[in-house]
Order: C-alpha cells, then sequence, then structure tokens
C-alpha cells in the first residue's frame, strides 16, 4: 500500500484539529516535501486552529466555516493577506481535508467546495531568437579569440539547452558528467538532500556542448566544480554577455532557465518531459506550463 493511501492511524472525526495537524506535518515529511512547504502548510492549519473554537473536531468542521474563515482572513484579521499567501492557505486546506478523507477519517471533505483562488505571478523576461544567436556568437568569439576561453560558451551553451537552475549549475562536479554514454552524453542532477531526490534527473547534452566543455575544461582547473567560481562571478559572466550582445535585458540563469522550457515547448516537446527536465513537480508544472503557453502565444 502506497504512503498516498496508508490509513491515518488513531484519528477520527472526534478527533481535535491541533493533534491532526501534527499528524499531517509527520506524513508530508514522510512523503519528502521540502522544509519550506511542510513549515507553510503546517502554519497555514495552525492559523485556521486559531481560527476555531479550541475544542473544535475535525468531523465538525463544515465547508462554511471555512469559507468564513478565509472570509476573516482577507476582511476581519486586520493583516493584509495577498492573493498569493490566500490561494496558498486554500491549497493548503484543500490538501488536508482531502487527505482525511481519502483515509476515511472524515465522511465528507468540508473543503471539497472551497472555491479555489489561483494567483500567477508576472510573466517571466525570456531571450528572443535573435537574442539568443547574438549571445552564441559573442560566446563563440571567446572561444575562437586568440587567447581561446570557452567558459562563456560552456556556460550559456548549457543553460539554453538543459535549463537547470543557479543552485544546480553551481554544484555539478565532473562525476555527474557522463560524456561517453552509449545513449549519448547527459549530465546528472543530483542533490544531496534526501528530501530533493525527487528532483534528480538524467539531461541529455548536444555534442556541441561537449566539445566546448573539453576545450573548457583543458584550459581552467576542474576538480571539484564544473564551474568553481562564486554565484555573482557566473552572474556578471551572463550579464556581461549581454551588454556586449547589445541587449537591454540583463541576462540572468533564470532568464535562460524560462527560455530553454519555452525553446522546447514551442518545438513541441512533450509536456511532461519539459515538467522532468525542469525537475518540477506536477502541481508546481500547472502555472508554468500556463506561463510557457502565454510565453509562446505573445511570441507569434
Amino acid at each position: 500500500m502506497s504512503k498516498e493511501t496508508t490509513p491515518v492511524i488513531h484519528i477520527t472525526s472526534l478527533t481535535p484539529l491541533l493533534p491532526v495537524i501534527r499528524s499531517w506535518e509527520i506524513y508530508l515529511q514522510d512523503q519528502g516535501r521540502s522544509q519550506h512547504t511542510v513549515k507553510a502548510f503546517s502554519g497555514d492549519l495552525q492559523l485556521l486552529a486559531s481560527y476555531l473554537p479550541p475544542d473544535q473536531t475535525i468531523g465538525a468542521i463544515t465547508t462554511n466555516d471555512l469559507n468564513h474563515y478565509l472570509n476573516w482572513l482577507q476582511n476581519g484579521r486586520g493583516v493584509s493577506c495577498s492573493p498569493k499567501s490566500l490561494s496558498r492557505r486554500i491549497t493548503s486546506i484543500k490538501s488536508f481535508f482531502r487527505w482525511l478523507n481519502k483515509n476515511a477519517a472524515i465522511l465528507v471533505d468540508p473543503a471539497e467546495k472551497v472555491l479555489q483562488q489561483s494567483v500567477i505571478s508576472p510573466l517571466p523576461i525570456i531571450l528572443t531568437a535573435d537574442e539568443q544567436e547574438a549571445l552564441i556568437t559573442v560566446a563563440l568569439k571567446y572561444r575562437q579569440s586568440k587567447k581561446p576561453d570557452a567558459r562563456p560558451y560552456t556556460l550559456l551553451k548549457l543553460l539554453l539547452e538543459i535549463g537547470i537552475k543557479k543552485g544546480e549549475c553551481l554544484t555539478i562536479t565532473p562525476n555527474h558528467l557522463e560524456l561517453n554514454s552509449l545513449a549519448g552524453p547527459f549530465l546528472f542532477i543530483r542533490y544531496n538532500n534526501p528530501a530533493y531526490r525527487y528532483k534528480e534527473r538524467k539531461l541529455p547534452l548536444s555534442q556541441d556542448w561537449v566539445e566546448a566543455y573539453q576545450e573548457y575544461r583543458n584550459q581552467y582547473e576542474v576538480t571539484d566544480r564544473v564551474f568553481p567560481w562564486s554565484p555573482r562571478r557566473l552572474e556578471y559572466l551572463l550579464e556581461d554577455m549581454g551588454t556586449e550582445a547589445g541587449l537591454s535585458k540583463h541576462v540572468s540563469f533564470d532568464m535562460c532557465r524560462w527560455t530553454s522550457a519555452l525553446n522546447d515547448w514551442k518545438a513541441g516537446v512533450e509536456s511532461d518531459k519539459i515538467r522532468q527536465k525542469l525537475g518540477i513537480s506536477k502541481i508546481q508544472w500547472r502555472e508554468i506550463s500556463l506561463k510557457l503557453k502565454h510565453l509562446a502565444e505573445n511570441a507569434t
């Protein structure tokens, strides 16, 4: 039996809300949720518990109770509740009561009919095809100069090809690269924290990048990390390439990540493959896929 369907032990409809919140917190930890997510979700439920009567049992909580609570958050608490915070708190409530209902602790899910208020943050800034070409041209100039420097090209090409995060890029070691695989070269994204094991993935690399990396490796001392510089130094490297290419945009890791995902989206790559490439959950993909759709529409 999977963790998702494991029955809730010693919890019934007559159990008070507060101890159940603690059980849910343990469940989230067992599911490998990040510490930030566990803290945020349990904090949202603690706030609900502070609003309801102290002896309120989980089986006595109704949809009206939850709607009154959400109205209090927005209009009666006296503390600003941003649309993004409200959306997350609704998600927390829905996840919590769905978990109880699936595990037969309560017969009716009071949060099922609570309306979700989704919030989509502004669209990210991406690089157009012409801007990507201009950046590659600048990087190639350094790679092919009298005193060759393949570092700008190796960094930029990697980010545009596989769209990894800055933190993931900074932790790449030579052992994470498999350049002689029969299935083709790839990069293995690894995490030391077991809670982030679901983000680990194998990302295919182009032969063009492999050739640039081999040049770069011969020019720089690559030992513990593939890019042994501070985050800010690498950020400056991207920004400097953007300036030399005549771009008004401040080129960043995040911009390259979104550009890589959008390139895949416009090329018709299967949605789940893009999601897995980015190393994000299906829940996160809902918002990101909407943004990619809007970005693709705006680009046409």
